[in-house]
């Protein structure tokens, strides 16, 4: 089981939005894409943003994201950049 939830990792990621705003993440499609490009950046070798000693990459991820330490953005946002 995934702990925290796909439903407390949206709150977390939709935190900053304010009221009447399109939410950033709307699916749990979302939020699997977004951990699981991360996880393969780790493992590719980007350094964990997180404490991740005897962690699996993908849970590195999660937790990055939990804690706030990795914004997911939208498409829009990436070719703006």
């Amino acid at each position: 089981m995934l702990h925290p939830s796909y439903t407390d990792l949206m709150k977390v990621v939709n935190a900053d939005v304010e009221p009447g705003e399109e939410p950033v993440v709307s699916s749990r499609y979302s939020i699997v894409m977004a951990t699981s490009k991360r996880a393969r950046q780790i493992i590719a070798g980007d350094e964990p943003l997180v404490e991740s000693a005897g962690k699996k990459p993908l849970s590195i991820a999660v937790e990055e994201l939990n804690e706030g330490k990795i914004k997911i953005i939208n498409d829009e946002e990436e070719t703006a950049e």
